[in-house]
């Protein structure tokens, strides 16, 4: 596959090692030369200096025949502006659009392009490792709304429906394991100490499992 990044910082130079390492063609396109010094010794793709607003420096970097484009410079409008010239102009659909300033990616999502937002994610993140520990996040799905978490079976569940537990609305179980077994299951499962829950929620859903496993919901 043929990658274009735009961007050389460190995410840029982070992402075009690992797509030239897993045997893909990438160039990489920067306004600064020396921002190609962030590559490894041992990067082998292209590298185009110039400014990426330039139609002839998009040209030269390949637009054209690009299966994917990643737009990860410092600048979210410049992201977002290339992004959607790729995608309209050259009608690229595998475009990938790096945001800073979170008050910046609802008009990134407007245009319709596929956004990672690495401020909103990771305050996320770091919000859910400070709760309490005995659910783990194993999964982050687009920026962290939506996750798959694991816990396992109290004591206190021993015997209780699986509808009890997961609160309606909020989280979806996805699998529940037993004695090394897994099984897609419903809400009329009993649980028993040791199974492992597999299930997908929101940050408000997996906080209202929270409060259930430490007993501050009583049984109906």
């Amino acid at each position: 596959m043929n990658y274009l990044v735009v961007g050389c910082g460190r995410v840029g130079s982070e992402l075009a090692q690992r797509l030239y390492r897993r045997g893909h063609q990438v160039t990489v396109v920067d306004q600064e030369a020396r921002a190609f010094r962030n590559l490894p010794p041992d990067f082998r793709g292209r590298t185009i200096e110039g400014q990426v607003m330039h139609q002839d420096v998009l040209r030269r970097a390949g637009i054209e025949q690009a299966d994917g484009l990643a737009a990860v410079t410092n600048s979210d409008a410049l992201n977002a502006v290339v992004a959607r010239v790729a995608h309209v102009v050259y009608g690229l659909t595998n475009v990938v659009v790096r945001n800073y300033d979170p008050r910046w990616r609802p008009l990134i999502e407007a245009l319709g392009l596929q956004v990672v937002s690495s401020a909103s994610w990771g305050a996320q993140r770091i919000e859910e490792l400070l709760y309490q520990t005995e659910i783990r996040c194993v999964y982050s799905a687009g920026n962290g709304e939506v996750e798959i978490y694991e816990f396992e079976v109290p004591q206190t569940w021993h015997g209780r429906l699986l509808k009890e537990l997961v609160p309606e609305g909020q989280c979806i179980a996805a699998a529940l394991t037993r004695a090394g077994r897994a099984i897609l299951p419903d809400g009329a499962v009993r649980l028993e100490v040791g199974d492992i829950v597999n299930l997908s929620a929101t940050l408000d859903g997996i906080q209202a499992l929270r409060q259930r496993l430490g007993g501050m919901e009583v049984k109906k």
